[in-house]
């Protein structure tokens, strides 16, 4: 019989497991060849905007594999939806039964997301945080900073949207927690911090070169399709270190992409997360050094949270 599990047990699940260790342990065997990852497929809306995300895959010698569907339409706010929606379908490698029903509202995209934003941080970020930038104020702006608190606790944060009411409300929802700054341009967040993170849609450069301080490191996650950019093509130039968590997906999708095609970087300056995780000389050597990690999504992650959840609902009930 096929497990059905709920938002409301998975939200209850996801404080349960350590969801960073297990992107850690995903992007180790993705870039070790120990897994099936097929190309993303993706639908592209324009009215209401809006992009569909299909990722699957399975690890070898394991026992499931993995489909994903998320979405992201940028206009459910204004209807009081959340942005993400989806569901992930875990099936039986052996038999292809289905094992799962994961109904996550693309929750677990999210957490998954958010986990490798702060695994990026762990090896890549300097070790002395001035102040966190986020820029952007939706629902992965606010677990970026969560899922950094794990292992880069800092409290100063700077923040910018387009949205001066939604700035306001994403400082307002952190409390007396954090000491948070608004800022008033994409600028302002890089003069103040040398930890940065974007999470925005943007089909355009919010943040350039002339703006990032020595020694700052930047995790990109917005940019997850053809057309979206949040960063400079410079930036990826001036950086000492360009980290990818695919090398395949970033020939058409991302920073990395972005950054290629107008010929600001090659190739060879590119290193895969994984690969750069378990050698110590591809990670951040200097706290001067500039570090750019693309994070376009990869169907490892979500095998990776999906089969974490499942497991754990599954220990729990027994």
């Amino acid at each position: 019989m096929t497990t059905i599990i709920k938002l409301d047990e998975i939200l209850s699940i996801s404080k349960e497991i350590d969801a960073i260790s297990a992107m850690e342990e995903g992007f180790i065997k993705y870039s070790n060849g120990q897994t099936v990852v097929p190309p993303v497929a993706e639908l592209l809306f324009e009215n209401p905007p809006g992009d569909v995300h299909i990722k699957y895959g399975y690890i070898k010698k394991d026992d499931f594999y993995c489909i994903k569907i998320a979405s992201g339409f940028y206009d459910n706010t204004k209807l009081g939806i959340a942005s993400s929606q989806g569901m992930m379908l875990l099936f039986s490698q052996k038999t292809g039964q289905p094992t799962a029903i994961l109904l996550d509202d693309g929750y677990l995209t999210d957490i998954r997301t958010a986990a490798a934003g702060a695994l990026a941080a762990k090896y890549f970020a300097p070790k002395n945080i001035s102040a966190i930038g986020i820029i952007g104020t939706g629902g992965q702006a606010k677990l970026q900073l969560e899922y950094l608190q794990k292992n880069t606790p800092c409290k100063t944060v700077w923040v910018w949207g387009r949205s001066a009411e939604k700035a306001q409300k994403y400082k307002d929802d952190l409390g007396t927690n954090f000491e948070v700054h608004i800022a008033k341009n994409p600028a302002e967040v890089a003069k103040n911090c040398n930890l940065i993170v974007t999470t925005t849609p943007s089909e355009k450069a919010l943040l350039f070169a002339k703006d990032i301080k020595p020694g700052t490191h930047i995790t990109a996650v917005g940019s997850d399709t053809l057309d979206k950019q949040e960063l400079d093509s410079e930036i990826l130039k001036k950086a000492d270190l360009v980290i990818s968590d695919s090398i395949p997906q970033s020939k058409s999708r991302g920073e990395i992409f972005q950054a290629t095609k107008a010929k600001a970087i090659v190739d060879e300056k590119v290193v895969e997360l994984g690969t750069a995780i378990q050698d110590s000389s591809l990670q951040r050597t200097t706290e001067n050094q500039i570090s750019v990690v693309d994070l376009t999504g990869v169907a490892v992650q979500d095998i990776m949270i999906t089969q974490s959840v499942y497991k754990a609902y599954i220990q729990n009930k027994n």
